[in-house]
């Protein structure tokens, strides 16, 4: 577990913000608290938590008038990915298949999906993507 456990996961609430950051791009912490989800936090707790993931290297800052302008740095696709690698290891012991045929053995893979995901590795397998 060494060196691919440098990436902390996100916490929920962190998850939440940093939702806010992907579909908006640079926030405010105000605009942040208007723009998420669920209850209604504060202020602080916002600003705290948002200079937490600028402190974890999630998101960046710039001085905009007189406040800060939040940015992430972390991708959607990077968090996804290794929220997902790390499920894997902890559930299914580091194997895809077996979180594939646990999906489709609780039904929560439908076959019409399954005949896209087919497709999809067909088309990964080709050589140059063709």
């Amino acid at each position: 577990m060494g060196k691919r456990k440098l990436f902390r996961q996100l916490t929920p609430l962190e998850l939440q913000i940093m939702h806010v950051l992907w579909d908006s791009g640079a926030c405010t912490v105000q605009s942040v608290q208007d723009k998420i989800q669920g209850p209604k936090l504060a202020y602080t707790t916002v600003q705290t938590m948002l200079n937490v993931l600028q402190r974890k290297g999630r998101v960046k800052r710039t001085l905009r008038g007189r406040a800060f302008e939040y940015r992430p740095v972390l991708s959607r696709d990077t968090a996804s990915s290794s929220a997902l690698r790390d499920l894997v290891d902890r559930l299914f012991g580091g194997s895809v298949d077996a979180l594939l045929m646990s999906l489709v053995k609780s039904r929560q893979l439908e076959p019409g999906n399954l005949a896209k995901l087919a497709a999809l590795i067909e088309e990964t397998e080709e050589p140059d993507g063709r």
